[in-house]
């Protein structure tokens, strides 16, 4: 069953949480519904893609009054497609939230046990993981590329709760809209790293087009990382949305050839819960 719905034109939400965990805002904006223009139409939210940054701030302050968490309770990253995750609180509110240069530097993941916190990171075609537990609520969002995926962000959002004494039983994962396997080609060099990290799984997720050609499945990658890591199946949900094939809602770096706007993840526990 697909996790994700359309709640406004501006947004999905993930609708299986939001009926197994009441008060918990998580989901995944579109391109639509902001003031951007040109190849930023119209819902960007990224910071650092050249797009005008009064018209990012307008998005991102719109998003917030829609989303009902002020800027002041976000949290954002200079993301390096790398596997750093910080475990915020709400003294953090705020950080990132209009300025980049005020964002959490080289972070591609944020952790919190608190309510009343936005985590927000970035996307244009890599894949938004969303982790929360059940038990304690708390929660986690990570940016996987392939860097990211191989490199094992998953495994090491896992430990984060492991090392928060949090039960991996009680983990539930969302894998949300990014590239899909029939848009998303790489070659022997990432093939080699997807290897390395799942030497004794089958199927691969990939298939050779030709030499040094593969369709590579980067949501399929991070399902079998999360399970290799101690995460039950049963408690792993994975969108349908292609951020490449769905030109209507989403940007995508590789279908828009680079010069395109950011979607953005989004968890958060409303305060009042």
């Amino acid at each position: 069953m697909e996790p994700f719905i359309l709640k406004k034109s501006e947004y999905f939400v993930i609708n299986e949480w939001a009926e197994k965990f009441p008060g918990l805002l998580a989901g995944f904006t579109s391109k639509n519904g902001g003031v951007s223009e040109g190849a930023y139409s119209s819902l960007n939210l990224g910071l650092h893609v050249n797009d005008s940054v009064q018209s990012v701030r307008q998005n991102r302050e719109h998003m917030a009054d829609i989303l009902g968490f002020p800027l002041h309770t976000w949290v954002s990253a200079e993301q390096t497609h790398d596997i750093h995750i910080e475990k915020v609180n709400k003294e953090n509110g705020g950080k990132g939230s209009l300025l980049y240069e005020d964002s959490f530097k080289a972070t591609d993941g944020f952790f919190t046990a608190d309510s009343g916190l936005l985590l927000t990171l970035c996307y244009a075609d890599c894949v938004p993981l969303y982790f929360c537990h059940e038990n304690t609520g708390a929660i986690g969002v990570a940016h996987a590329g392939w860097k990211g995926t191989v490199n094992g962000i998953a495994s090491e959002m896992v430990e984060m709760f492991n090392k928060e004494n949090m039960d991996i039983e009680g983990i539930h994962v969302v894998i949300g809209p990014s590239i899909c396997g029939k848009c998303y080609i790489v070659d022997n060099r990432v093939i080699s790293m997807v290897d390395k990290n799942l030497a004794d799984y089958h199927p691969k997720p990939y298939t050779q087009i030709e030499d040094n050609q593969f369709f590579l499945d980067l949501k399929q990658l991070n399902k079998d990382i999360l399970i290799k890591s101690g995460v039950k199946e049963k408690n792993i949900s994975v969108t349908n949305f292609c951020t490449s094939c769905e030109n209507e809602e989403f940007f995508s770096h590789r279908r828009d050839k680079g010069k395109t706007g950011r979607m953005m993840s989004f968890i958060g526990w409303k305060e009042d819960f």
